[in-house]
């Protein structure tokens, strides 16, 4: 069955645009508690946000519609997405529900759910919600309405749990980091857990106005990073997007590590330490020189679609532990239920002070390949799959490139664009086959 308000990762789209408006908002909250209370008599959620000025309005029309719908709620107000998902699982809780548009712009926003145990949800919770959004609504009777109260010292508990991930041990002390909160909802929890584990911290992107998350800082442009670090000599930077699940680490030359080098880290750190790594979880954009580099220390890479919610389906299927995509989204489910840029970061600090060597020694066997990717707009009615010089042109490529590149071709899910990615340690190399295939494609 196909879903017409969930996607990929909850509902996102333009406040003032459907569904991100407030009717909407009311009766999807009368939605999801009637499907709670299919199981659950008087349920309890729990409801976080980001900083974004639209999240007061979608708050108070979630909050009404939970308890139109005999649905109690905690309110939190800004917290990491991940924050979210360890209350829901540390406190009880029947559902998190978190409000956020993520690393995008401040008019744009979404929500997205997870379970009592800090997981996302599956498809079948998510039709069943799309479901009951079609039928009239049951309102509770006066006596059996829900409540509403503040979850004090949300914040305070998270920060808790973010330090109990690594060793008691564990001492930043002498370390000088840039903490970067995207003006997002990590903006008073991620420079404190930094600080009580002993850094000396230096806070941008941490004075959100409601307007301003995302907005050249963060994650996603992280050039603010760079300068801030070499401003302040410090010794590592971290960035994180709006809902803080996201990451990017800076070193004090300016370089700027990608998930898919983090995500190396992590599982040589656990290897160092003689702890089992059964495999790792990339996607089909992770780059072939970790796979190779996580193969020379013994460790498996399978790969999953373009997607932290792939990549996680993929972990649990398996029951690994360590996942992640290059754009930030790492995956340590023997820390977390879900992706956590705070958690990620201390992962790879604590890999840094344990083994005594920077974060540029522990990839020095690891020299990313260039990537090519071109995108085609195909022709109205042609058919790529079929086309023999498409499948000419990308035979060749694979035999020229060998074990040293791989082809990925594949469609976009939202134009009529085919998107041809070729990886090589060759760049050059990479460059010919990819225009190649792409010419051929254009042509077919």
């Amino acid at each position: 069955m196909t879903r017409t308000y969930f996607g990929t990762d909850g509902i996102r789209g333009t406040v003032g645009q459907a569904p991100i408006t407030p009717d909407f908002m009311l009766r999807l909250g009368h939605a999801v508690g009637q499907v709670l209370r299919r199981t659950t008599p008087h349920p309890t959620v729990v409801i976080g946000k980001d900083t974004r000025i639209s999240g007061y309005m979608l708050e108070s029309a979630l909050e009404a519609g939970f308890a139109s719908a005999g649905v109690d709620v905690l309110l939190t107000g800004p917290l990491p997405t991940p924050g979210v998902a360890y209350l829901t699982r540390a406190q009880r809780l029947d559902l998190g529900v978190v409000i956020s548009a993520s690393h995008n712009p401040f008019a744009d926003n979404g929500i997205k759910f997870f379970s009592a145990r800090g997981e996302k949800l599956p498809d079948e919770w998510e039709l069943a919600v799309e479901a009951a959004l079609e039928q009239p609504p049951q309102w509770a009777a006066s006596s059996q309405l829900g409540k509403a109260r503040r979850l004090e010292d949300a914040g305070g508990r998270y920060i808790e749990f973010c330090k109990s991930t690594v060793p008691h041990s564990m001492s930043l002390r002498g370390m000088k980091l840039v903490v970067d909160a995207a003006h997002g909802a990590a903006y008073q929890v991620a420079p404190a857990v930094f600080h009580e584990l002993g850094a000396s911290v230096v806070k941008i992107g941490c004075s959100p106005d409601g307007l301003n998350i995302n907005e050249g800082v963060g994650a996603t442009a992280p050039a603010a990073l760079v300068a801030a670090v070499a401003e302040h000599r410090a010794d590592y930077g971290i960035a994180l997007d709006g809902d803080a699940d996201r990451l990017q680490l800076v070193d004090a030359q300016g370089r700027l590590y990608n998930g898919d080098e983090l995500l190396y880290v992590m599982a040589l750190d656990r290897v160092a330490q003689q702890r089992p790594v059964a495999g790792v979880v990339g996607t089909l954009m992770t780059n072939m020189a970790v796979e190779q580099a996580l193969a020379r220390q013994g460790v498996a890479m399978v790969r999953a679609k373009v997607g932290d919610r792939y990549v996680l389906e993929e972990l649990v299927a398996r029951g690994w532990h360590l996942g992640g995509e290059g754009s930030g989204h790492l995956l340590a489910l023997d820390r977390h239920t879900t992706g956590d840029g705070i958690v990620s970061a201390l992962q790879i600090l604590q890999a840094v002070r344990r083994q005594g060597r920077t974060l540029a020694a522990l990839l020095e066997d690891v020299t990313l390949f260039p990537q090519v990717l071109i995108n085609v707009r195909l022709r109205e009615g042609s058919d790529w799959k079929t086309s023999a010089s498409m499948q000419d042109a990308r035979e060749t490529a694979e035999r020229e490139l060998g074990s040293s590149g791989r082809v990925l071709i594949r469609p976009s899910g939202t134009e009529p664009v085919l998107r041809v990615m070729v990886e090589a340690r060759d760049g050059a190399l990479g460059r010919r086959c990819a225009e190649r295939i792409a010419a051929a494609a254009a042509s077919s």
